[in-house]
């Protein structure tokens, strides 16, 4: 027969088909023995084990036989094979399709010439129309599609098609096809039966998605699944052809592999989650490039929780440690794990607002909100208002971790692998369902509740899904001993027992299952809905229920296969007039049914052009429900779908909205369209809009009333490892994190692309009060902004004036511009206030709205747009209006920008430093590649540049609130010019970094001058004194004291130390870092002593505050002793920052009958700023 090639299994796993290398087809009949076990547990004596129906089966491998049937010869290669349910389809190379039964004996076999098969570009005309050219063709891979009733084939000259039977049976001479118009480099394919789409392999590397056109029967391209150049730039036109694609289990996403290897793995309509060809997948810790594992073959275990891959087999060779010898990388098998989204197979709508993923042994969940929380009646007491599980949603949106829940051992021993999963409203209990049986868990008191009649877990199936209602969990299930299906609520608060139980027999196997507010809706194997009602009895002394049928409802007529359908969802969502600014009376009732049909979105609306019955002239127990409308498609490509049974009046808009997640192409939202103040609305215009956006994120839930969306995505570590590691080896550690993403600027701007500005207005008023609404605004400016400016062709209608004026209707309009305009590109300024205004008028407007800090800000915008005559003017001005409000720190951040804008004689912007180095702000060092500073030697300033001390001795009455009579000012400041916000980064409102400054005056004696001068000659090269201040800044903005205590005793700069024991007296500083800093000081002042008495005259010279540290107490160092009071302040020598020596030497000359002046400045009152996203750094800057 020749070597074996492929097999395949009959659905009822009693036979296997092999084929063999020489043409044929080997048939094998499998038989096991009831009373023969290859493999059986043993357990140690006095264990108790728990012996169920099945035990046997569950728990011991079986004995096996194969018993040979007669081969048949197919006369050909054999390329192809496809199992059916009693047939088994075979494509040769010789052109072939034959049809056997699995009884081969008996039936024999059947064989069509794909040349007979008349094939065209769509089913309308293949009857009478031009068949193509199939001679000398064959199949190369094909797979059979239950939902579409067909095969995808794959021919071996890369073209693309479709067969299907015209008659009601598979039969080869009542064959037809349809093929792919312009493809002709396919590989392979695989079939989702669920979407009903085909996937096709092609040489390019590409993956094209087909679907079924309903009408003509053509096929119609979906989607694409390939990698952008934006995302791989290194390798997404070098995978190679793709080699093998496989659909999950649930069919909710797909993995691609190419000849180069790599894995890659979609959602079903496009949206890109994981991929191994890039970031620290293809990376090794030290920066070199790993090669792609290649694979020959891959397949998904039971409920997508596993992908087993095999790598191929042509391995190479890989170093083996340190000698160099070289050894083959041996074939291996692999396995990955996943978790997936609850909403894959149990889309219920019980707690949408909660992120729930579940693994094959452990689920993870987002934690829950108190408000609901403690609304719950189980009025537990151990729960605790101040716990993590109890603080806001809102609080919890920047939380990376997740909540995991360990499913119970017990259960997972007879009931693995967990099948359904749900959380309940206050995200608080979740249930579970495995194979037989469910268990809920409880977040309050860390317990899983189990039934405690293992009989009665293994009685029970659950086949439509499990949801929450209130405090009940309600299952769809079979029931083994009746063999029935049943609708089954449990009570959480009562033991697992069916005695607590309220069982309702249903007449049809139930597929899926969703509850809205009191009604319970099912979908059935009979393409039937059902509706049926709940109302919590208090009339026993256990919590129970009552169900009652309300409605069925046919869709036999509308769903051409009950596979088909994703999810079923009630809602009050509806199209018709009666959508006003009143609160609504239909958002109490079940106005829709929502069916995702194979990504077909459907509506079912009730039929409300009867005549009405009022509510009070009908019985309470005569209610009958109004029958539904026609469907209606709302859209196409739909993963998922999220709406809430919850209203909020302030909110509108988003509440009553229904949002959609497509795949590749965003999400889009159908968002009602609410009059104006009670007016009337208009009959042309619509009650409803659909608007599209597309996301960085995939989505998983959707908060309403928060405007956000939240996400998982897929995050890797690297660790190093030898490079002859195991396979496992070559993957990063991957773990999974939390993402969200606003959405809320990407629909007030499609309102505004339509001129839907009323709307957009109502929408963005009703979340103004989020704290996230300035960022919104910016978000929203920023985007239009950077695609319409930087757009290389003409734009007819730009949308940044429509933009600039809606944001002109809210107060943080000034702040929003300018917030804008400094985390874009200098380059785009222009555009942006051609549309938003004059910055000139928009200072002005921050002036008279006394938005001083706004107006400093758009002073950079104005020294950047405009000469520094008019910078000048500007700076003066916001100076007197700070001067008059008393604002000293805004004014003293005004004194730094006149000065650095110089006097204005030339009009020309500051020239660059040159090579001289920068003057030193107590340890702080700005660069020349960080701003351009305009400090320099007071030797080398310019006759045109700004006296900063004769302007001040001519305004002493107006600054004498700032400072002291004896200030002499000896020290340049280091300022950041904003000439270059491309290059740097920016200051803005938020970010004058300036510390507080308390003027006075402290004496140094000549012979400590004298001796500063003399230790010049032992500093070292100029070189790596600029280094060490730079590492300096650094490390002294991110606190690290330590080191800084270090790198002053290197520099021998006594500012240093002393701002760093200033520093010491803040209650931010924890304990630790004051004894390591002291204990350092005591250690380098002993060794300086005994081996290096170089330094004891820098030691000698901060003595004062190295016994100020030296004495103080460990167990003082505490927050509250750190309040300062005025007598003890007084008493205390100020901190001095020492200018360095040359400085000292290049500076005015100091008096000789006195000593000079200097300002101290204790940074421990400096309060911590917050910076503004996208931004690069800030300026600190001071004036001594």
């Amino acid at each position: 027969f020749g070597f074996y090639q492929l097999v395949e299994w009959k659905p009822d796993d009693s036979m296997i088909a092999v084929t063999a290398a020489n043409g044929y087809i080997l048939l094998f009949d499998i038989r096991g023995s009831d009373e023969k076990y290859l493999y059986e547990p043993v357990y140690p004596k006095g264990a108790r084990v728990k012996v169920t129906p099945g035990y046997k089966e569950e728990q011991c491998a079986p004995a096996l036989t194969l018993e040979m049937k007669k081969p048949v010869d197919l006369e050909a290669p054999i390329s192809c094979l496809q199992t059916l349910q009693e047939d088994l389809l075979v494509a040769t190379a010789d052109g072939y399709l034959h049809m056997l039964h699995w009884d081969s004996v008996s039936n024999g076999r059947r064989a069509v010439n794909l040349c007979t098969i008349p094939f065209s570009l769509d089913l309308q005309s293949s009857r009478g129309g031009p068949c193509l050219d199939l001679d000398g063709v064959h199949i190369r891979e094909m797979e059979y599609c239950a939902t579409l009733d067909g095969f995808a084939v794959v021919f071996d000259d890369g073209r693309l098609g479709f067969i299907t039977p015209t008659a009601n049976r598979l039969a080869t001479d009542q064959l037809q096809g349809v093929w792919a118009a312009d493809v002709s480099d396919g590989t392979c394919v695989a079939v989702n039966n669920k979407y009903r789409l085909m996937a096709f392999g092609c040489a390019s590397g590409s993956v094209l998605v087909y679907m079924i056109d309903s009408s003509t029967g053509s096929m119609q391209l979906s989607h694409k699944l390939e990698l952008t150049p934006k995302h791989y730039p290194d390798i997404w036109n070098k995978t190679g052809a793709v080699k093998m694609i496989r659909w999950s289990p649930d069919c909710s996403v797909v993995m691609v592999t190419w000849d180069c290897g790599g894995l890659s793995l979609w959602s079903v309509f496009g949206a890109h989650l994981i991929c191994t060809l890039g970031e620290d997948f293809a990376y090794r810790s030290d920066g070199t490039k790993k090669e792609p594992l290649k694979i020959s073959s891959m397949s998904w275990g039971v409920e997508g929780y596993h992908l087993w891959v095999i790598s191929s087999t042509d391995a190479t060779p890989v170093p083996d440690g340190a000698e160099g010898d070289e050894k083959l990388q041996q074939t291996g098998i692999l396995q990955f794990q996943f978790i997936k989204s609850a909403l894959t197979v149990n889309p219920c709508t019980s707690n949408q607002e909660q992120v729930l993923l579940h693994g094959e042994d452990r689920l993870y969940l987002t934690c829950g909100d108190p408000t609901q929380a403690h609304s719950v009646s189980d009025k537990s007491p151990s729960r605790d208002s101040s716990s993590p599980l109890s603080q806001g949603l809102s609080t919890l949106l920047g939380h990376k971790h997740w909540q995991v829940v360990q499913i119970h051992s017990t259960y997972l021993e007879t009931n693995w692998p967990i099948r359904f999963a749900a959380i309940d409203w206050s995200g608080q209990c979740v249930a579970v369902a495995g194979r037989r049986g469910f268990a809920h868990y409880s977040l309050y008191t860390r317990k899983w509740k189990l039934f405690g009649n293992v009989t009665q877990e293994q009685n029970m199936m659950v086949t439509g899904g499990l949801t929450w209602w209130d405090d009940f969990v309600v299952v769809a299930c079979y029931n083994f001993i009746d063999r029935q299906e049943e609708l089954r609520l449990y009570v959480r608060t009562s033991n697992l027992d069916n005695v607590f139980a309220s069982v309702t027999k249903l007449q049809a196997d139930t597929l899926l299952l969703n509850v809205f507010r009191n009604v319970v809706i099912l979908f059935r194997a009979d393409c039937s809905i059902c509706l049926y009602s709940i109302e919590r009895r208090h009339d026993g002394p256990n919590p129970s229920v009552s169900v009652e049928l309300l409605q069925e409802v046919s869709m036999s007529r509308y769903i051409p296969h009950p596979g088909l359908v994703v999810s079923v969802t009630l809602t009050s969502v509806r199209t018709e007039t009666g959508i006003t600014l009143k609160a609504p009376q239909q958002a109490c009732s079940a106005e829709s049914i929502l069916l995702n049909l194979a990504g077909q979105l459907i509506m079912l609306q009730r039929d409300r052009s009867g005549p009405q019955v009022r509510e009070k002239d009908t019985p309470a127990n005569q209610t009958k429900l109004l029958p539904f409308c026609p469907p209606v498609v709302l859209a196409q490509c739909v993963e998922n779908v999220w709406t809430t049974c919850r209203s909020n009046r302030k909110k509108r808009h988003l509440m009553e909205a229904l949002w959609l997640s497509c795949g590749e192409a965003g999400m889009k939202v159908w968002l009602p369209l609410f009059p104006r103040d009670h007016r009337k609305p208009h009959s042309f215009l619509s009650r409803r809009i659909m608007l599209p956006f597309h996301i960085n994120i995939y989505p998983l839930t959707v908060l309403f009333e928060d405007a956000l969306i939240l996400g998982a995505s897929n995050e890797t570590a690297l660790f190093d490892g030898p490079s002859s590691s195991s396979l496992e080896a070559l993957f990063p550690f991957c773990t999974v994190e939390r993402t969200s993403q606003i959405y809320l600027h990407h629909i007030l701007r499609q309102l505004l692309v339509r001129n839907l500005g009323e709307q957009a207005l109502m929408l963005a008023q009703s979340c103004a009060m989020l704290p996230y609404f300035p960022h919104v605004l910016e978000l929203m400016v920023h985007v239009v902004l950077e695609e319409e400016a930087t757009s290389r062709e003409p734009i007819p209608d730009p949308l940044l004036p429509t933009v600039a004026k809606f944001v002109t209707e809210f107060p943080l309009f000034l702040q929003t511009i300018v917030h804008c305009a400094r985390k874009t590109e200098y380059a785009l300024w222009n555009y942006l206030f051609a549309a938003v205004g004059n910055p000139k008028d928009l200072f002005e407007e921050c002036l008279m709205a006394q938005d001083l800090d706004t107006a400093a800000s758009y002073l950079i915008i104005l020294q950047n747009m405009e000469v520094p005559a008019v910078s000048r003017q500007h700076a003066t001005l916001l100076f007197n209006t700070a001067l008059e409000q008393g604002k000293w720190d805004l004014c003293r951040h005004m004194i730094r920008f006149l000065k650095a804008i110089g006097s204005g004689e030339s009009e020309t912007p500051p020239s660059t430093p040159t090579t001289q180095e920068q003057s030193s702000t107590g340890g702080f060092e700005f660069f020349r590649n960080r701003s351009i500073s305009l400090s320099q030697s007071a030797d080398s300033i310019a006759g045109g540049k700004f006296n900063l001390q004769k302007t001040l001795s001519t305004q002493e009455a107006f600054l004498s609130p700032l400072v002291n009579k004896g200030l002499c000012l000896t020290k340049e400041c280091s300022i950041g010019s904003a000439t270059d916000l491309t290059e740097t980064s920016s200051m803005v409102d938020g970010d004058w970094t300036m510390v507080d400054e308390n003027f006075s005056t402290l004496s140094l004696s000549q012979s400590e001058l004298e001796h500063i001068s003399m230790e010049l000659a032992n500093k070292g090269p100029h070189k790596s004194q600029v280094q060490l201040r730079y590492l300096l800044h650094v490390f002294m903005e991110a606190g690290c004291l330590e080191w800084c205590v270090v790198i002053g005793l290197i520099l021998r700069d006594a500012g240093v130390i002393k701002q760093v024991v200033g520093f010491l007296d803040s209650p931010e500083v924890p304990p630790e870092t004051v004894q390591s800093i002291r204990a350092g000081l005591k250690a380098v002042d002993l060794w300086a002593s005994s081996d290096c008495l170089g330094y004891k005259p820098f030691l000698n010279l901060i003595g004062p505050q190295l016994l100020k540290l030296l004495e103080v107490p460990v167990e003082q160092v505490q927050p509250e002793a750190f309040q300062p009071t005025g007598a003890s302040k007084l008493s205390e020598p100020p901190l001095l920052l020492l200018p360095r020596a040359e400085e000292l030497t290049a500076a005015h000359p100091l008096p000789s009958d006195g000593p000079a002046g200097a300002s101290a400045r204790p940074l421990n009152d400096t309060p911590p700023e917050e910076q503004e996203p996208l931004e690069e750094g800030s300026y600190d800057c001071t004036l001594s």
